[in-house]
C-alpha cells in the first residue's frame, strides 16, 4: 500500500486500487480479449511499490489478427498514463506477456 503525506494527513493507495485501474484500462482497448494467469501466484497483473513508484507486470490474451507489437505498446503507454493521472504515482515500467491469442 502507498502512503502520501499531505498537510491534511495521509492518503493511502492500496494495489488493488491500481489493479483496478489497469482492469478498465484494458476491458476499453481493442486487440485485447482476456487476462492471462501466469506465473507461480496465477495472477494476471502483478505490481510492486517501492517508494513512491510502481512497476506493473501484465499477462494477457490478444485477439487473432491484431497487430502484437502496437497493442502491446498501446497498453504500455495507456496504463502507464492512467495510474500516473489517477493516483499521482510514478510508474518506471509496464511489462507485458503476450501469453496466448484467441478468436
Amino acid at each position: 500500500m502507498e502512503q502520501k503525506r499531505t498537510t491534511s494527513g495521509s492518503v493511502k493507495i492500496s494495489v488493488g486500487v491500481i489493479r483496478t485501474i489497469v482492469q478498465n484500462v484494458l476491458a476499453e482497448m481493442d486487440g485485447v480479449h482476456s487476462l492471462a494467469a501466469h506465473g507461480a501466484q496465477k495472477e494476471a497483473i502483478g505490481i510492486s511499490l517501492d517508494a513512491e513508484v510502481a512497476v506493473i507486470d501484465i499477462a494477457v490474451n490478444l485477439c487473432y489478427g491484431c497487430r502484437i507489437k502496437e497493442v502491446a505498446g498501446q497498453i504500455q503507454r495507456r496504463v502507464k498514463d492512467a495510474v500516473q493521472d489517477m493516483t499521482g504515482m510514478a510508474v518506471s515500467q509496464v511489462n507485458v506477456l503476450i501469453a496466448d491469442i484467441r478468436e
